[in-house]
């Protein structure tokens, strides 16, 4: 069964996590610059069975777009172009790098360790993924 990735992406890094093969248990992949996201989606597609690519839709509060969304809108965009037959469904990412940063206190990681913003995008990515799966 072919895996669904999600992708946490920022300005600056972007944060990616996977499906296991049954579409059970989402797990962070890596975090990479974001100018080398579709460089690395391109390798990772040619190794591994994607069905569906999620993208983060960040909002404010009252549900309007936030300060970032141009940013992803424009690489949204260049992943349509250069992934045409790829499906894509945009998710709210309201929440989930507070939710991380919870996430890396709760499971005991040092103040050092929490302020890896590398490893905070990565855990969005993974509970943006675990929440649609949670919804299926």
């Amino acid at each position: 069964m072919p895996r669904i990735l999600a992708i946490d992406y920022g300005q600056k890094r972007t944060g990616i996590a996977i499906t296991d093969e049954m579409q059970i248990i989402a797990s962070g992949l890596t975090t990479i610059a974001s100018e080398t996201a579709i460089v690395f989606l391109n390798d990772y597609f040619a190794k591994e069975k994607v069905e569906k690519v999620l993208i983060g839709e960040p909002k404010q509060m009252n549900g309007e777009p936030s300060q970032s969304t141009e940013i992803i809108e424009k690489f949204v965009t260049k992943f349509k172009n250069n992934f045409p037959d790829m499906a894509i469904e945009r998710v709210d990412e309201r929440f989930t790098s507070k939710m991380a940063f919870q996430t890396m206190i709760d499971s005991g990681l040092k103040k050092k360790q929490r302020q890896n913003k590398a490893l905070v995008d990565e855990i969005s990515a993974t509970i943006m993924l675990q929440d649609y799966l949670t919804r299926q």
